[in-house]
Formats: C-alpha cells, sequence, structure tokens
C-alpha cells in the first residue's frame, strides 16, 4: 500500500483534507490504519459503510450468517438480491462500490476464544457489532490481550449504548460494566424483542466516528463514559463508567488470563437450553391441528405479538405469566408450547417439566417457521 494519496483520493476525500485536525497526513493516517468489524449486520453495516467511506486503509469483516429476510429491515449492506447468500460477500459487494481503494479481509466464520487472538492482532482497532453476550467478551477480552481499543455498541428496542473500553488507555473495560453473563432468559435478544430498523443506523455511525476519532488522534475518546441514546425521549445521556478494582480481567488481582473462560465460552442467548426435552416441528404441528388433537396448544409471547400474528385455537399464556398459572394447566393431556423462534417456548417447557408435567413438547422454530411455511 502506498503511503501517500493518489490523485483520485485526494479528489475522493477532498471534503476531509479541508478540515483542521485531518487534512492531507489524517487521511494518511486513515490510509494506513485498519480496523476489525465483528459482525456485518445491524451495527456493522452503517459502521463498515461510514468506515469504508472515509477511506480506512484496511477493513476486516467477521461474519458466518447467511442474508435473511428479516435482516433487510436495519442490516443496510445487504439487499433483496442476497438472500440466501454469505452476509459476507453481499457486504464485500457493497464496499468494494463504496470504495475500491479499502482493502478487504473476509472472516467467514464465528469470532470465538479459538480464532479471536489470530484474527484480530494484526488490526489496529476492534469494532464490535454482535448481537450476544459471549461474544461481547470474548471482543473484550481480545482487545485486552492485545492492548487494542474496544468500540462497543449495542441495541433494544429503541434505545442504544456505545463506549470505547481501553484499559491499556487508562479506561475500563467492558467486564467493568458487566462482571458476569446475565442470567440465561433475563435478557431478550432482538430476534425476540425487536428493534426499530434506524437505530442501529445511528449507533452504528456513532461507532464509526469514535473509530475514525481513535485513527486520526482528535478529539476525547470516551473512556469510562457510556453514551446511551434514547429515541423515544431524542435524548442523549452520558453515564460514567469507572474502573473496577476488582476486575477478573483489569484489575489488580485478575483471575482471567485467556479468552477462553466461563463467559466466552458458554451459550449465546439464542441458543436453546440444554435439555432432554421433546420437540415437535411446526411442519408436524399442522399436522396434529389437522387431526383429531386433544392437547393444548400454548403461545408464550406476549399479547401485542400475539395480536400481530398467531395459531387458531393456541392458548396466550406469557412467559412471565406462566408460574402463576400452572395450577390451571392439564397433566394428563400433551401439551405444546411455542414462541416466535423456539427459545421462550423451550424454557417454558423445562420449567414444566421441572414442575411436574410429563407430556410437554417445544415447537421449534416458533412463529417465524409456521409463517415461514404459510
Amino acid at each position: 500500500m502506498s503511503d501517500a494519496l493518489s490523485p483520485a483520493e485526494i479528489l475522493r476525500y477532498s471534503r476531509h483534507l479541508l478540515i483542521p485536525g485531518v487534512g492531507e497526513a489524517g487521511q494518511l493516517r486513515l490510509k494506513m490504519a485498519s480496523v476489525l468489524l465483528i459482525g456485518t449486520g445491524a451495527l456493522g453495516s452503517p459502521a463498515a459503510l461510514y468506515l469504508a467511506a472515509a477511506g480506512v486503509g484496511r477493513l476486516g469483516l467477521v461474519d458466518a450468517d447467511l442474508v435473511e429476510a428479516s435482516n433487510l429491515q436495519r442490516q443496510i449492506l445487504h439487499g433483496e438480491s442476497w438472500l440466501g447468500k454469505p452476509k459476507l460477500e453481499s457486504a464485500a459487494a457493497r464496499l468494494r462500490e463504496v470504495n475500491p481503494h479499502c482493502s478487504l479481509h473476509l472472516y467467514p466464520e464465528r469470532f470465538t476464544p479459538e480464532n479471536a487472538m489470530a484474527i484480530a492482532s494484526s488490526y489496529d482497532v476492534i469494532v464490535d457489532g454482535s448481537d450476544n453476550f459471549p461474544t461481547r467478551f470474548s471482543t473484550n477480552d481480545t482487545a485486552f490481550f492485545l492492548k487494542k481499543p474496544l468500540v462497543y455498541g449495542a441495541i433494544h428496542r429503541f434505545e442504544g449504548q456505545i463506549s470505547v473500553f481501553a484499559p491499556h488507555l487508562g479506561g475500563p473495560c467492558y467486564r467493568c460494566m458487566l462482571p458476569n453473563l446475565p442470567a440465561p432468559g433475563t435478557v431478550p435478544s432482538c430476534q425476540e424483542a425487536g428493534v426499530l430498523g434506524v437505530l442501529p443506523g445511528i449507533i452504528g455511525s456513532l461507532q464509526a466516528m469514535e473509530t475514525l476519532k481513535l485513527i486520526l488522534g482528535i478529539g476525547t475518546t470516551p473512556l469510562g463514559k457510556l453514551t446511551c441514546y434514547e429515541a423515544l425521549d431524542s435524548r442523549f445521556r452520558t453515564l460514567k463508567l469507572s474502573r473496577d478494582p476488582q476486575c477478573r480481567l483489569c484489575g489488580e488481582n485478575p483471575s482471567i488470563h485467556h479468552v477462553s473462560n466461563a463467559e466466552t465460552t458458554a451459550a449465546s442467548h439464542c441458543d436453546l437450553p440444554q435439555t432432554s426435552m421433546e420437540s415437535i416441528t411446526t411442519l408436524e404441528l399442522r399436522a396434529r391441528l389437522a387431526g383429531n388433537f386433544q392437547g393444548l396448544l400454548i403461545d408464550v409471547r406476549e399479547p401485542d405479538e400475539y395480536e400481530i400474528a398467531h395459531i387458531e385455537g393456541a392458548r396466550l399464556i406469557p412467559l412471565q405469566t406462566l408460574p402463576s398459572q400452572l395450577d390451571s394447566l392439564p397433566k394428563d393431556r400433551e401439551i405444546l408450547v411455542h414462541c416466535k423462534l423456539g427459545g421462550r417456548s423451550a424454557r417454558a417447557v423445562q420449567f414444566m417439566l421441572e414442575h411436574g408435567f410429563t407430556d410437554v413438547k417445544n415447537v421449534s422454530g416458533g412463529m417465524d417457521a409456521w409463517l415461514a411455511e404459510s
């Protein structure tokens, strides 16, 4: 890679070259810089687009997923023609169109404790666009051991947050804010809780901004600060984050010495509880309902989800209310339980099995699979 700007690059980045604090020297820093993006989904889409457009010389993209129809409401790197194809291929095609001067390195795999250090070691900054806690812990721990700044972002329905975690620069790490994994089922994923499509565009763009500031060495890095955006109130808030001297990773007496640990190797919140429960597919459910089904079908989603779409004959019992309604459920009939994807219903089935129900099964795939077959 040339350490000078070509005439084409001077023209392309002319608006940057006019900015005091950026100029030609700053644009060259961007050209020589490298950024690793974990995920090319909701947060990774805007972050990657703006980092490529800004002239970051090398972008690493980590993603093992395929483009799905439900992605298109918010994951703006991808389009209709890429449905069913790898997100990395879609992302690369779009980013090369945005800026052919940007070198792309693609990693079609999960970011795991086994590959994290090898993938991240050659990059200057890590941007976390993941959607589950084990991967967030993995990105944090990897950044800590490699002494790389981690640009963190997260979204939920109408709210988002960003920060920069960099203990080697004097700030806290992600574990100082969240020491342990949340209990299973206590924090819904965006697959189950939903997210307004434009929200990740805001948070991902802010992640790109903080990344550019780090590379250019301008402005103030939000070390020890968590910026929270509340869309419904049109409000930004800044919360103070302190370095935790008892942190198991970056504290005074650390007990975590490797990326592979209890948090990074845990199952993601999207995974089903590991039990011996029985399950049926939605196709099998259709066959049961079309026949002489004498059992009970329970929907453990929320009332607003039920109103949007539901299976005829299903009894609505939101998961949080299930314990108070156990006494009203028959133990001498087959019970089938479904939700949106199969996660909440699996937890419901597990709970019922633990409380004396013997003939209860999970409907794998949930309402999403049911609608996809319609």
